[in-house]
């Protein structure tokens, strides 16, 4: 926190609702930070001398005489390479027992990179999970969340891709994160030694939930730093987006704002925007990738965080449970990465792409066979095979357990696909089924 020697400091207050104070004070900013009856809060609105301050803790119990102190500067992050392996709070502050942050104070929640500054991604970031690197690879530059039910491992995929993908720095920004899912990330990272590469900003569910709306930003403003200061490979993991944009719904319902669909507020898509479009690939080569999770409430993607969270990103990842193999998978069907053309034959094999698609369509007619088979229809010799070769490909392939390099995804593709199917039924060109199917 900011030092005490210039805050301006006044004891009338004009108005309390549930969330905001309002008083009379000159000289205040757009974002700064200020504490009033002791809670931290910041400045949400200015009118001529009249500031409105959003209280982040809640405004229950403050009299219309407490003491409200201005720090003089909105939130900021002490940035350096003291930041590696550190785990700190909402605030930029230590919660691992190290010492302070030290280093040049950057302001966080700044505009995304100058269009005219960015680059095309072209770079692959291998993840070793095969539902991901073979059917929906990911690009450094790229924005794409995770869409999955509660009570899916998505937290443990996210820290596999973590430890797996070949990045110089990976930053976590945990929302209401609970104490088992923090020591989980804690000690998962410990164990892989990867502390050196990693910088975590936690916030957990003991926490004000409005302290969750600083986490983006403060991950991104240390991104920004490895990425366009030190030309720097960034993998900015956030979890949970649903409990950010519902502690935006918080602050709304608190300060009287009109609601919009599923009771979001109407600034919904630009909150989202403001944090998904700091994802870039920058001419020098530092890069910020971003990966999120967005829980689904009882699978409902049409719901306003998962639907405005799809017209921002390039695509999503889709995790479900398999009912025939018990896995969780990343979902074919659902998933999609727009970016993957971009680095899919040109920086991976050259067969990529029909195995790829072959995969998907051999899948797709497994579940067209099941349909047949639950509807009482005779199954015919090509419905049996597309039906244990699913079985195989969704273990072996799909499922997010599975770590292993990008050629061996495709030979593994090339083993199922001679197992249980003639070259003729596949539908991939001739050259390659000479040169992959006795490998």
């Amino acid at each position: 926190m900011p030092s005490n020697v210039f805050q301006r400091i006044y004891t009338k207050l004009e108005a309390i609702t549930k969330a905001t104070v309002t008083l009379r004070a000159t000289g205040v900013s757009n974002d700064e930070l200020a504490r009033v009856a002791g809670r931290l809060a910041q400045v949400v609105k200015i009118k001529k001398d009249l500031v409105t301050l959003q209280v982040f803790a809640g405004t229950e119990g403050i009299p219309t005489n407490a003491q409200v102190e201005f720090f003089g500067e909105p939130p900021a992050l002490n940035v350096g390479e003291q930041l590696s392996g550190r785990f700190l709070n909402a605030y930029g502050e230590p919660i691992d027992g190290g010492p302070m942050i030290e280093g040049e104070r950057r302001y966080i929640g700044g505009p995304s990179v100058n269009p005219y500054k960015r680059k095309q991604p072209s770079e692959l970031i291998p993840t070793g999970i095969a539902g991901i690197d073979l059917n929906n690879t990911l690009v450094s530059g790229q924005k794409i969340p995770f869409f999955a039910d509660p009570d899916q491992p998505y937290n443990q995929v996210m820290a596999d891709v973590a430890l797996r993908a070949d990045v110089d720095k990976i930053i976590l920004g945990g929302m209401g994160l609970s104490n088992d899912d923090y020591l989980y990330f804690r000690q998962k990272f410990e164990e892989a030694g990867a502390l050196d590469k990693i910088i975590c900003f936690i916030n957990t569910t003991e926490q004000p939930p409005v302290e969750r709306l600083l986490i983006p930003d403060m991950a991104l403003t240390a991104a920004e730093y490895f990425a366009v200061d030190k030309n720097e490979k960034v993998l900015v993991l956030l979890t949970d987006m649903t409990l950010y944009a519902d502690a935006l719904s918080i602050v709304s319902n608190r300060m009287d704002q009109i609601p919009s669909k599923d009771s979001m507020p109407g600034s919904l898509y630009s909150d989202l925007a403001k944090i998904y479009e700091k994802a870039v690939q920058l001419p020098d080569g530092g890069s910020i990738t971003i990966i999120a999770v967005t829980t689904l409430n009882d699978g409902d993607i049409t719901h306003a965080i998962p639907d405005n969270t799809g017209y921002i990103t390039e695509g999503q990842l889709y995790l479900r449970k398999d009912t025939d193999t018990g896995k969780i998978i990343v979902d074919p069907f659902r998933s999609l990465s727009r970016l993957k053309q971009l680095v899919i034959n040109k920086k991976t094999r050259e067969d990529h792409s029909q195995v790829m698609n072959t995969g998907v369509r051999l899948y797709a007619d497994a579940a067209n066979a099941k349909t047949k088979l639950e509807n009482g229809f005779d199954l015919s010799d090509y419905d049996m095979r597309c039906l244990e070769y699913a079985k195989e490909y969704s273990t072996r392939l799909l499922a997010i357990d599975v770590n292993i390099k990008i050629d061996e995804m495709l030979d593994t593709g090339w083993m199922l696909f001679k197992k249980y199917f003639k070259p003729e039924e596949l539908g991939i060109k001739q050259v390659f089924v000479d040169k992959y199917w006795n490998r």
